[in-house]
């Protein structure tokens, strides 16, 4: 063998060399990476039922509908009622509703979001109110103060 072609293969065995032992290195780390998260992984299973309830959380939207009403009108309005009203309304309209006033879009933005004419959006919106008001009217409670 002539010494460029020596050198070529020395090389490309150092080279294969490097590549092996960082193969190897990398195994060990996953394996020994593995074994401790093993080690600390728990099954839902194997959990007892006070630690279940840890893991999670219940929302209790009206519950208390009393604490929840406001008067209007002389009109008892609850939250829940709200809620029903607003998923009374097509689902355009309640699209516009809730992005232009719970996310504070423009009608410009709400049309480029929806595709279509910023002149929609706002009729969809102004639109809402009058089957909004007219949803609330037929089904809210007259107010007493006791």
């Amino acid at each position: 063998m002539d010494y460029l072609t020596r050198l070529e293969w020395q090389t490309r065995c150092e080279f294969n060399a490097y590549c092996k032992r960082t193969l190897r290195n990398e195994l060990i780390d996953a394996c020994r990476e593995s074994k401790s998260r093993r080690k600390h992984e728990v099954n839902f299973s194997d959990l007892a039922p006070h630690e279940e309830k840890q893991l999670y959380t219940v929302d209790r939207y009206f519950v208390n509908e009393d604490e929840e009403a406001f008067c209007i009108g002389g009109l008892k309005i609850t939250a829940k009622l709200l809620a029903d009203a607003m998923h009374s309304l097509p689902e355009e309209k309640r699209q516009a509703v809730l992005l232009y006033y719970f996310f504070s879009m423009t009608d410009a933005e709400i049309a480029e979001l929806m595709k279509v004419p910023r002149s929609t959006v706002q009729y969809r919106r102004t639109s809402s109110f009058e089957l909004l008001k007219r949803y609330l009217e037929e089904r809210a409670d007259e107010w007493n103060e006791l």
